[in-house]
């Protein structure tokens, strides 16, 4: 069903009613399609039978945050309310041949974008879990309240943890600052794995469904070798615009704690082993 405001909006802008509308498969959270006017301009649109009241006004936020120059395409927000997202529809291309080295310049674009704090402008969600931003000077403290403990303490409420798994996150986030070296707050997506990278019309890299927020470079990074690592001229073109420290990739799984902890609370037990893994690993 497409929101009568949205069919308002469409005409209202002179593209005319709305004709057709397709499906898109590959959302977990979110139901995906592309719309077509009776003018020929088509449009992405997110809905949501049941969201959080602010998800997709968050999501929208984020996306417009991500908008930097020599940065990867981000689709252009048009309209939001509580149910629904309406976006440039990208029309994906195939990639280009040289799509992963000149994805990996542009994220370190991206990264170069810093800040003071730690945190984001709101509150917003990773999936459909909010994710707590209160601005923090403190990376390693940032990392630990807002990321680990919180996910933790909800899956502790979920019954998918115990307490004494509780006990051993909190006691790995006061190993932080001898795990983690100090990084500035950069401008990253959040949710960055390979369902949420794609292309333009030009077959040129361009992320979508952002968890955005100040945060620690490494950890954006890390989440692309989560569920399948991108391809090393990614990581390689990365660095000739923004060098990482020696030991970047043995960090990774410290950072992926939280995404998992996340994937754990959203879709359950599946991934408890995973995330018990990361946690005796580092912690007695």
């Amino acid at each position: 069903m497409i929101p009568k405001s949205v069919r308002v909006w469409c005409q209202e802008s002179g593209f005319g009613e709305i004709v057709s509308s397709q499906l898109i498969g590959g959302g977990c959270i979110n139901t995906g399609a592309v719309i077509t006017t009776s003018h020929g301009k088509s449009f992405f649109i997110k809905t949501n039978r049941n969201p959080p009241p602010d998800m997709f006004a968050r999501e929208a936020e984020g996306l417009r945050a991500l908008v930097v120059e020599d940065g990867p395409r981000i689709p252009e927000v048009y309209l939001f309310g509580e149910d629904f997202l309406l976006l440039e529809d990208l029309s994906p291309a195939r990639p280009v041949s040289a799509y992963w080295e000149v994805f990996g310049r542009q994220m370190a674009a991206l990264h170069n974008h810093v800040n003071k704090h730690y945190g984001f402008v709101h509150n917003n969600y990773i999936g459909s879990t909010p994710q707590p931003n209160k601005w923090m000077l403190d990376g390693h403290l940032f990392f630990k309240k807002n990321r680990l403990d919180f996910q933790a303490r909800l899956a502790l409420n979920n019954n998918l943890l115990t307490i004494d798994d509780i006990e051993k996150v909190e006691r790995l986030g006061d190993r932080l600052p001898d795990l983690i070296p100090e990084q500035p707050a950069s401008l990253i997506h959040g949710d960055l794995w390979s369902g949420n990278a794609t292309t333009d019309a030009n077959g040129l890299p361009a992320i979508m469904d952002p968890a955005a927020h100040y945060g620690w470079a490494e950890a954006e990074l890390a989440m692309t070798a989560l569920f399948g690592s991108f391809p090393e001229s990614f990581y390689s073109s990365y660095q000739e615009v923004r060098p990482l420290e020696n030991g970047f990739r043995k960090r990774f799984p410290i950072y992926n704690l939280y995404h998992l902890l996340n994937h754990l609370n959203l879709f359950g037990m599946g991934y408890r082993g995973q995330v018990l893994g990361i946690i005796n690993r580092y912690v007695d």
